[in-house]
């Protein structure tokens, strides 16, 4: 396999329905999302920790809805009517539990969309009763969305999640280096993510490809072995 030297190159995330890698800590929220537009009451919450593939879930379904994706942190300047009118996914819900204005936004939204008989997706870290939201209607509103969860990686997944992530960086190291990591991260989507942006810092900054050896050096796990 072609080792892939150090070069500054854009990442590009695949966030296609094929470059989902369906594993059991996700099969659940996979099929609610291919269970679309037959969800409960027109309204789905999808939670799970930073990095577990809510925002590539989030992707798939929108091109299949033809809906809007919006962060909920631009709640406060969307223009409602006209998002109203369509399909929509609003995600991270968590960071506007400090902001009163966005969750008054969401309310209306989250009722226009569905008196309009569109569909909407909500997506946020953990159970929805802890997005720690402070208005009363909302909270009621999506307390009442059905609610799927992502789960913590096994080591299934987390090796296809760790290829997927040297992919979107258009990096091709040799077949050793996921098994070499797998056993020497915490078991969970956001080290995965993290590991890989620093041998991708690493390798730029070194000029060096991405190899065992340079996650022995990012890792710190003593004397690197040899290629």
């Amino acid at each position: 396999m072609i080792e892939q030297l150090g070069l500054d190159l854009p990442s590009r995330t695949a966030l296609g329905r094929d470059a989902f890698f369906v594993a059991p800590s996700n099969a659940m929220a996979m099929a609610m999302i291919d269970a679309w537009p037959d969800w409960a009451g027109g309204k789905l919450a999808l939670t799970g920790p930073a990095g577990s593939g809510k925002t590539h879930l989030t992707h798939v379904w929108a091109e299949r809805a033809k809906a809007t994706i919006l962060s909920a942190r631009d709640l406060s300047a969307t223009d409602i009517p006209t998002l109203g009118r369509s399909a929509l996914a609003v995600e991270d819900i968590p960071d506007i539990a400090s902001d009163e204005s966005a969750q008054v936004a969401l309310f209306h939204l989250h009722n226009l969309v569905l008196a309009e008989e569109h569909t909407l997706l909500l997506t946020g870290t953990g159970p929805v009763q802890h997005w720690g939201l402070t208005l009363p209607d909302l909270v009621s509103r999506l307390r009442g969305a059905t609610a799927v969860a992502l789960e913590p990686p096994d080591d299934v997944l987390l090796s296809a999640l760790l290829v997927k992530l040297l992919a979107d960086r258009q990096l091709t190291p040799k077949p050793d280096l996921v098994p070499y990591l797998l056993p020497r991260i915490d078991r969970s989507f956001a080290a995965a993510i993290a590991v890989i942006e620093q041998l991708d810092s690493a390798s730029i900054a070194l000029k060096r490809p991405v190899t065992r050896a340079l996650a022995a050096q990012v890792l710190d796990k003593g004397d690197a072995p040899e290629e």
